[in-house]
């Protein structure tokens, strides 16, 4: 799955069990904690909670999940970032300017940024940055509508397009628009291990499934950050074990997709803060279909599946019935939300007619779904797994680890699995995941995951990427939508708003990202992996 901070190919569909438009989510603070009165104090470490590792730290050459973003964000900047109403907004440039046509962007880079190696910050650095993106068999896809870089003047890089290109700032905030130093693009490899970049912490230490370390960078260009003296992020990821070594002493705060979290800590105001993504859903939940094997290569099936899905009974069972039932790809609260297709609402009589039909022609449907080992993922595959069994689908299930379920669901290894995704501050975020042309044959790397080629959903992202008008794109949009909810390549469940920060009393500033204009960022979101940024972060003294 994925977070939008985001397309850069195995991005975004790193977090598997883990992955926004519309309503931005907003972070809320729950609980009491320690009067702030005197403000950010300097100094202090910070013991912090994270659900999975890190595949490298190279965002050239390393999938980036939400977990990776947490590590590798607190070093490497982004050319733009979002704003808590959810627009793109610069960052690391100083500006970002369209053409008429939108099919050239100029970007100029904001001045004084160093990075901790000493190098300055200039538009051939971007420049060579982008170039290097490009040429990346992981993230080129990503960047196929770029025709060209441009390096205008030492501190300005223009991007001629082969098409209209709307929401192009967009990318610039996740793994593509990710600017690390020289040295760090002449040695990959390094990069990957030991990463550099103009952010507020310095790389200090990194064993792998353990732990990686960062320290203040004293030299930070944004004056008077960070506040903290080191950050060590823990990597835990039984759910259960993370909690415990919070309650332990062992975290000061962590990441947690638990509803049993939520209504535990929730309760506890004298100790802990709930610090929670809220708003639309910052994740679909769902089971994604293969729909280039049988045999869910048929239509009948994949609608039977839909129709056996009791999506109030897992709302009501798995999440205490703190999500919304999904018929699409966004929530009816969202700004580019849609009515309209035939998306199987639950019909336990329907399913079993369409199952018996099949079965008729090709024998019976079996087929296998492939889960994360974490207890929580677990129930909600089991639960599935009887519901589908009800309609007579014979289902079995294969635990594999996030780094394996990512690897076979990019290479078409796979019937069915659990995913979130649909996370993307844009619409156009969604583009590679669901175009027909990154539909690939079984066996070969493919970003549409479900391989799904629909000419008239393939149209419609076209128009949403290149049309300037809104109202053109809210039209596109809502063909997507149309399209997912007839043909099936995803069985929805719900909208998640579960992701959510637990923090000791003594932990402030998650979820007071402040931009560099001084505008107020997008604080805490993702969902099942909640993110947020860690150089306004502090600590009570000891």
């Amino acid at each position: 799955m994925k977070r939008w901070r985001t397309p850069a190919a195995l991005v975004l569909v790193a977090a598997v069990v883990v992955a926004c438009s519309g309503q931005r989510p907003v972070a809320t603070p729950q609980g009491g904690g320690s009067p702030e009165a005197t403000g950010p104090v300097k100094g202090g470490r910070l013991v912090y909670g994270l659900s999975a590792d890190a595949n490298g730290f190279n965002p050239i050459t390393d999938q980036f999940a939400g977990q990776s973003y947490s590590m590798a964000g607190t070093i490497i900047e982004t050319l733009t970032s979002v704003d808590a109403d959810g627009d793109w907004k610069p960052y690391l440039a100083e500006s970002i300017t369209p053409n008429e046509a939108h099919d050239e962007w100029t970007i100029k880079v904001r001045e004084g940024i160093t990075f901790s190696d000493g190098i300055a910050l200039t538009g051939d650095i971007v420049k060579a940055n982008l170039e290097a993106q490009k040429a990346s068999p992981l993230n080129a896809a990503v960047l196929a509508p770029v025709e060209s870089f441009e390096l205008v003047d030492p501190m300005t890089v223009k991007v001629d397009l082969k098409q209209p290109w709307v929401a192009f700032p967009y990318y610039l905030d996740a793994q593509v628009g990710m600017i690390v130093p020289p040295a760090s693009l002449s040695d990959p490899k390094a990069a990957s291990q030991k990463p550099v970049g103009t952010g507020p912490f310095l790389f200090k230490e990194y064993v792998p499934d353990n732990r990686m370390v960062v320290t203040r960078n004293p030299h930070y260009w944004r004056q008077g950050l960070p506040y903290l003296d080191e950050i060590e992020f823990r990597i835990l990821p039984d759910s259960q074990t993370r909690a415990q070594t919070l309650d332990s002493g062992g975290l000061d705060a962590m990441g947690t997709t638990r509803d049993e979290d939520l209504a535990k800590y929730g309760g506890q105001k004298d100790a802990y803060t709930v610090h929670r993504s809220q708003g639309m859903a910052v994740a679909e939940y769902m089971f994604m279909l293969n729909t280039a094997v049988p045999p869910l290569d048929d239509l009948r099936v994949r609608r039977a599946l839909a129709y056996a899905t009791d999506r109030e009974t897992v709302i009501s069972t798995l999440r205490g019935g703190l999500t919304e039932p999904a018929d699409g790809p966004w929530s009816k609260d969202a700004k580019w939300y849609a009515e309209g297709g035939d998306y199987p609402a639950y019909d336990l009589a329907k399913a079993t007619a369409l199952v018996k039909e099949v079965e008729a022609e090709k024998g019976p449907i079996r087929f296998e779904i492939i889960s994360t080992p974490d207890p929580n993922t677990m129930q909600g595959i089991e639960l599935a797994q009887d519901m589908w069994r009800k309609a007579g689908i014979d289902v079995s299930i294969k635990q594999a680890d996030q780094a394996d379920l990512i690897n076979r669901a990019v290479t078409g290894n796979f019937a069915a699995t659990v995913w979130t995704a649909f996370s993307s501050p844009d619409p156009d975020g969604e583009y590679i995941w669901l175009h027909q042309a990154y539909a690939r044959p079984v066996g070969s790397v493919s970003l549409n995951f479900t391989r799904l080629k629909d000419k008239r959903l393939s149209d419609a992202l076209d128009v949403g990427r290149t049309a300037p008008d809104e109202a053109a794109r809210a039209k596109a949009y809502a063909t997507v939508q149309e399209r997912l909810r007839d043909l099936v390549p995803y069985v929805f469940v719900d909208h998640l708003n579960t992701g959510s920060v637990v923090a000791r009393t003594k932990v402030h500033g998650i979820g007071e990202h402040v931009l560099p204009d001084g505008e107020k960022g997008l604080p805490v979101t993702g969902s099942p992996i909640p993110y947020h940024p860690f150089y306004q972060l502090w600590v009570d003294p000891q």
